[in-house]
């Protein structure tokens, strides 16, 4: 009978330890949420609601009493309508057959999938190193070619405008030799 006090959590009585621990660990989880919680904002209240159900964070009395509670509090601000309903996978009669609860916990990656992971992780470093030596290697490319382009037009432009400068000053140097030497001979 003892053993069956330790078993008792948020006022819920359990039949087994490990459904006791799961309801306490969902009370430190309603704890943590409770200092969180913005009340004076129903849209992060909603979305809290929302995505509390969606994830299947919680799974006992306790948690489902917490739900509750928020679902409360977004009737009073007319938004009941945008809430989820809080799903119960429980069996009440004996009769009806038992539907298979569908997994909401997080999976926990087994060691073969944990090698396939890190093989994978491996591939993706090393073609995502061979990418970023490709950028460097095109742009290293860009600016050393002699195409303008958008990293080196403006560099490209007064080289060719320097170059037309000098021919035309050595032109209008001859230009005016001619005419001194034409000059000269008048």
């Amino acid at each position: 009978m003892e053993q069956k006090q330790e078993w008792e959590v948020g006022g819920f009585q359990f039949s087994t330890g490990r459904d006791a621990e799961l309801a306490k660990t969902e009370m430190d989880k309603i704890a943590y949420l409770e200092k969180r919680m913005r009340y004076d904002y129903p849209e992060s209240v909603l979305s809290i609601y929302n995505k509390a159900i969606e994830n299947g964070i919680f799974q006992t009395p306790v948690g489902f009493q917490y739900l509750q509670k928020l679902k409360g509090f977004l009737v009073e601000q007319n938004m009941a309508s945008r809430a989820k309903g809080i799903p119960l996978y429980q069996q009440y009669s004996f009769d009806v057959q038992a539907e298979t609860r569908p997994h909401t916990a997080r999976v926990r990656i087994q060691p073969s999938q944990y090698r396939a992971l890190r093989s994978k992780l491996r591939k993706s470093v090393i073609l995502n190193v061979f990418l970023v030596l490709l950028v460097i290697a095109m742009f290293a490319i860009t600016l050393t070619g002699k195409n303008p382009n958008i990293l080196n037009y403006e560099r490209a432009l007064t080289d060719q405008y320097a170059g037309w400068e000098q021919e035309l000053t050595e032109r209008e140097a001859a230009v005016r030799e001619k005419e001194r030497a034409l000059q000269r001979e008048e």
